[in-house]
């Protein structure tokens, strides 16, 4: 039998979801100030700085894997928590077909972290 999880890089996992967790973070301002709850721009000020790290990660991500796998992974992330964090939080509403592609996201990113055996 096959050890999956040995074959899963938890570099990449860590890094993607870092970047993601930096979207988690910054995203709800901009939804708060879209819906008026928040009138200040200096969250913008504050999300714009959180966001100066992004980069950083990113740039050290790419010892451990190409940029195009890496870019794709933490777009997926990205896009799968931020989704939870509409759903759950901002109680936004998702149809049958995007549920689906959510689904599919979440796959993606199972095997996008999965290393090749013949590395």
């Amino acid at each position: 039998m096959v050890n999956i999880l040995g074959h899963i890089n938890w570099r990449v996992i860590t890094m993607g979801f870092g970047m993601a967790a930096i979207d988690l973070l910054v995203f709800p301002f901009m939804k708060l100030y879209t819906l008026g709850r928040v009138k200040s721009l200096y969250f913008m000020v504050i999300a714009s700085l959180i966001y100066a790290f992004q980069p950083w990660i990113f740039l050290k991500s790419l010892q451990y894997e190409t940029m195009t796998i890496m870019n794709l992974y933490w777009d997926l992330a990205s896009d799968f928590l931020v989704t939870i964090m509409g759903l759950f939080i901002f109680k936004e509403q998702v149809g049958y077909y995007k549920k689906i592609g959510m689904v599919f996201a979440a796959i993606a990113l199972f095997f996008m972290s999965y290393e090749d055996v013949k590395k």
